[in-house]
């Protein structure tokens, strides 16, 4: 696709890296992907992506027709990689709109570039992260057991089931998180009712502006209305992934039975969340040329995020640690031996690796400017944090009170297809997005043009 704006090292904008950046400019940017036919590598992008999403949905049906047991699950490890996904994708559904609200409250100029497209991260992986418990149920016809209802044993059944809190949890993120995304689209979605010239183009992105006009009058409600849902934005992710903590924090199993299980998710949450708008960034910035808009100093700073992310995730770790030995607890102290010398201990020593010791790269300035190093960094945390959210589950449950009950997981194929084709899934929802929505805010960049003085 056609790069409309081009870097400029000798700008004197810190967050547009062109001398000249008009509004005519920005928006030609912005729009040029969806108003051109996609190219090769969009299509190619999407037969592969639609390929694997088939894979899931072939998973899906073969797991309602043949029950969980063809999972690796047993008697012991009744949770497996389907709640080790629950809690990943819900951890990168919280950080988008984490992310976009926390920027905007804090006033970071920055955020215009990422915030549209982390917000959209946040839906798609929050829909998949829903799915997850509904497959692991074992009878998902009963599924809306988990919502209140008329019934004739209380009206709020099982409520001392985790998985009800997670069904609040989900349903009212997801539902803020759609009109969180969706307000601050209305400009852009009128910027493309009147550039598209086709007539259903017109006609679709009218229906969805609902009559924005750009007036003063529209402008002011629509900051007012952006600024207070990004108030309660914050305090919601945090109690959804504080919930989503306590899922294991509310029991009475080793290693779970942990004060710092809310806080420890929600940094693991916005951790995530930061290294996936990386790799999303990346994706963005290069298939749609926007070098320009999405620059370096925008990588460098989530990259110091990143870094301080990881050193509060180290300092989580060795909390864990200090505690099973101060406490006194024969069985706690023997989980954390087998964290590290027992059946899982290569995993846990990646993950280690993975959130912890390989991010300290980024204290280097040369490295944390690179991109193709950002980019394995970025990755890296990622399967670190899918390895955190597996093992936090394998190695209590294998590793109880009862030595009797220990079993070990072990990864059948259908696992490995919960663990994959979802990502196939995630592609081919993202990929349907930047082709009918602008993947960066256009009225956030035009405004920030103005204040840098650039335009």
């Amino acid at each position: 696709m056609s790069q409309v704006l081009e870097p400029d090292p000798a700008a004197p904008s810190r967050w547009i890296a062109a001398r000249r950046a008009s509004d005519v400019q920005v928006t030609q940017a912005i729009t040029a992907p969806l108003l051109t036919s996609p190219g090769r590598v969009w299509w190619l992008s999407l037969l592969v992506s639609g390929i694997i999403s088939l894979w899931f949905l072939v998973a899906v049906v073969w797991l309602f027709d043949q029950g969980i047991g063809i999972w690796g699950v047993n008697s012991t490890i009744v949770w497996g990689v389907a709640i080790a996904n629950y809690v990943w994708w819900i951890g990168i559904g919280n950080a988008g709109t984490l992310i976009s609200a926390m920027l905007l409250l804090t006033r970071q100029k920055w955020r215009g570039s990422i915030n549209r497209f982390a917000e959209a991260m946040t839906l798609f992986a929050v829909a998949i992260a829903g799915l997850m418990p509904i497959m692991h149920l074992g009878r998902p016809i009963y599924a809306y057991w988990l919502a209140p209802y008329p019934n004739t044993m209380a009206l709020w059944p099982q409520w001392r089931s985790a998985l009800v809190w997670d069904f609040w949890a989900i349903v009212s993120y997801l539902l803020f998180s759609i009109l969180f995304w969706y307000v601050s689209l209305i400009p852009d979605l009128a910027t493309m009712r009147d550039r598209t010239r086709s007539y259903a183009g017109q006609r679709f992105y009218g229906a969805l502006a609902l009559g924005w006009r750009g007036s003063a009058r529209h402008w002011s409600r629509l900051q007012t209305l952006h600024s207070t849902m990004a108030a309660l934005g914050v305090p919601l992710v945090c109690s959804v992934h504080s919930i989503v903590g306590l899922d294991f924090a509310a029991s009475l199993m080793p290693g779970w039975q942990e004060a710092i299980f809310p806080p420890y998710f929600v940094v693991g949450a916005m951790y995530s969340g930061f290294a996936m708008v990386v790799v999303l960034a990346l994706v963005i910035r290069w298939g749609f040329g926007l070098q320009a808009i999405i620059t370096r100093r925008h990588f460098e700073v989530i990259g110091r995020v990143l870094l301080m992310s990881s050193i509060v995730m180290g300092y989580s770790y060795a909390t864990e640690w200090f505690m099973a030995w101060y406490g006194g607890e024969h069985r706690e102290r023997g989980l954390v031996a087998f964290e590290f010398t027992g059946t899982y201990a290569p995993m846990y020593w990646a993950l280690l690796a993975c959130n912890v010791a390989i991010p300290q790269l980024l204290w280097l300035p040369r490295l944390r400017r690179s991109l193709p190093v950002l980019l394995a960094i970025a990755i890296a945390i990622n399967v670190g944090m899918w390895l955190e959210r597996i093992l936090i589950v394998w190695n209590t449950l294998s590793h109880g009170y009862m030595p009797s009950l220990w079993r070990s997981f072990h990864f059948t194929f259908w696992d490995w297809s919960f663990l994959i084709a979802p990502l196939g899934l995630f592609a081919l929802l993202f990929l349907v997005f930047v082709r009918l929505v602008p993947a960066v805010s256009m009225f956030d960049m035009r405004e920030l043009a103005h204040e840098e003085g650039v335009a």
